[in-house]
């Protein structure tokens, strides 16, 4: 693409999924993997000093048994995560190094800002460190990821032009998500200049399995092509885009990745309309149709995490999926020091504040009783 000079094919290997043999990394696996990737002309890697075992798997599976100008290499440095000063969050960036065997990083984010987690950053002022370790020949680009939304993107972009690049989260399914608004947040970096690499594009593998009106729709248009390559192509037809990383598990999930991006140069006409019926039918799985304004936050007197219980409760309508539901339940309310659903009094104070007009409560109570109990 030539994005930042570099040459980089729209598909990336994210390794935080990596395949796992007796409970650990499977690194045999992985450079089979790592090998099909090159030898279909594909470059980018991506992983983090958070992602448990995947730095010290890359440097088995890539840095040691190919020549240094072969790929690029991304890691992050998740200063929010247990750092109580910032040599502690700069040594995390040692420790990648280490880890990896890469001498540089070609791509080095600062990791999942948003929220109460973009402070850590301005605390331990990474912004400057981060630009000492460029200019020492150690990073080529610098950039974040990014999780919340457009209006703090835009805070961040405003006060850090400096910044090359963003990651986001982007896929079919959360374009015009009000939890997570991809959309939005791809026209903030666009607007600002920011060459785009996305994350999630198959939405944590849950776009390769997509409920059955999707699935109708994807498979009508195209048999022969997985729901997978779908969300992969939607991704990489945007402009602006670097690379999509995909977190792939297996051997299988790179064939399949491989097969459709090999040769992809932009949707046709058709696909396109496949990809805005399967929004549609998304659209019409009966939904809460919280938009997470949180103006019922504001005012809830017990501090539920409301939006976040929508959020989870809407995952396990889309996908069927309870473990993923949790997970969105535990991240977004205990996450962020909220109380579960059934700690809800029922004053009533959040319907009140809804623009909305949602049956808060009926949907807290169900909740409570499915499974976001204390």
């Amino acid at each position: 693409m030539g994005y930042l000079g570099e040459e980089i094919r729209k598909l990336g290997f994210g390794l935080m999924r990596l395949p796992k043999k007796d409970g650990t990394i499977d690194v045999e696996q992985v450079k089979e993997m790592v090998d099909l990737f090159l030898e279909a002309g594909f470059t980018y890697f991506d992983t983090a000093w958070a992602y448990a075992g995947s730095e010290d798997a890359i440097r088995q599976a890539l840095v040691e048994r190919y020549p240094r100008e072969r790929y690029q290499l991304a890691t992050k440095n998740a200063a929010w995560i247990d750092c109580k000063t910032k040599e502690e969050a700069y040594a995390q960036f040692d420790t990648s190094l280490a880890q990896t065997g890469a001498g540089y990083f070609d791509f080095y984010l600062l990791h999942n800002l948003g929220e109460g987690r973009s402070h850590y950053f301005d605390d331990y002022d990474m912004w400057n460190w981060v630009q000492e370790k460029k200019k020492a020949g150690l990073i080529r680009h610098v950039g974040f990821s990014f999780h919340s939304t457009p209006e703090e993107l835009e805070e961040i972009l405003n006060a850090h032009p400096e910044m090359e690049f963003v990651q986001l989260q982007i896929n079919y399914a959360d374009w015009e998500n009000p939890a997570v608004q991809s959309r939005r947040c791809y026209e903030v970096a666009r607007k600002h200049g920011k060459p785009v690499i996305i994350m999630e594009p198959v939405k944590g593998g849950m776009l390769a399995a997509p409920p059955e009106s999707v699935k109708q729709v994807l498979n009508a248009s195209e048999p022969e092509s997985s729901a997978a390559s779908w969300a992969l192509r939607f991704a990489a037809s945007l402009e602006g885009v670097i690379t999509v990383l995909s977190g792939m598990s297996n051997l299988e999930q790179m064939k399949d990745n491989l097969s459709c991006m090999k040769t992809f140069s932009g949707l046709t006409q058709k696909q396109a309309d496949t990809l805005e019926q399967a929004q549609e039918a998304l659209r019409q799985i009966p939904l809460i149709p919280c938009t997470t304004c949180n103006y019922c936050a504001k005012v809830c007197p017990m501090q539920i995490g409301i939006s976040g219980s929508f959020t989870a409760m809407n995952y396990l309508t889309l996908y069927g999926d309870m473990a993923a539901a949790k997970h969105q339940a535990e991240w977004l309310v205990d996450g962020h020091g909220l109380k579960r659903a059934d700690a809800c009094i029922k004053c009533g104070k959040c319907e009140e504040a809804c623009p909305q007009h949602i049956a808060i409560r009926t949907h807290l109570e169900k909740a409570a009783s499915i499974f976001l109990k204390s």
